[in-house]
């Protein structure tokens, strides 16, 4: 039953969530609620992971859940179960393309299309800015002492010089700065922030 579950919640998920894999983050803090396989914290911990390895964000973020809630085989069915309604959609598209391809109203539904996908993009941003910089001590005490994650904002300060305005370091391959912001983030216990 949890496989079907997983398939469900994660093709659901791939079917509506255009624009990418940050675009799927509302429809895991859904999940999260409804399901309770996994934190909000949980979510950012994948978000970063994901970000961090090879693949694409939503689909390594299924897996994962896919893992942790049903082993091996969990982590395939979530996986297939996000990527089915994209296959199967991409496969609908290219069979209308070749009969409707310079039909304005095609032409429309996709421009139209854009607008959703860059305010489900901005939405995710903003939320994990927010999940990011703000001071979970914040949300309980609401000091502004609490308001933000002090060294997140220096680290990302640090970052933004060190990869546009530092000369010697702006060519530097994004690994390094993963690997730099790991070192740093286990050094002064990002995660306890």
């Amino acid at each position: 039953m949890i496989y079907l579950r997983l398939f469900y919640e994660f093709f659901v998920t791939g079917l509506f969530s255009i624009g990418g894999g940050l675009a799927t983050l509302p429809f895991l803090h859904q999940m999260s609620e409804s399901t309770g396989w996994f934190t909000t914290q949980q979510i950012y911990d994948m978000l970063a992971v994901s970000e961090s390895t090879p693949g694409p964000i939503g689909v390594n973020m299924a897996t994962y859940v896919g893992y942790t809630t049903g082993g091996v085989a969990g982590a395939v069915v979530a996986t297939i179960g996000l990527v089915a309604p994209s296959i199967i959609v991409i496969l609908i598209i290219a069979r209308m393309l070749k009969k409707f391809g310079e039909s304005k109203l095609v032409k429309s539904v996709f421009y139209g299309l854009r607008p959703a996908s860059v305010a489900l993009i901005a939405a995710a941003g903003v939320s994990v800015a927010l999940e990011v910089f703000i001071m979970p001590a914040f949300r309980e005490s609401h000091a502004l002492g609490d308001l933000l994650n002090y060294k997140a904002v220096i680290l990302g300060a640090a970052l933004i010089l060190l990869t546009r305005y530092v000369r010697p370091t702006k060519k530097l391959h994004p690994v390094c700065f993963i690997a730099l912001s790991a070192v740093v983030g286990m050094i002064f216990k990002f995660a306890g922030a």
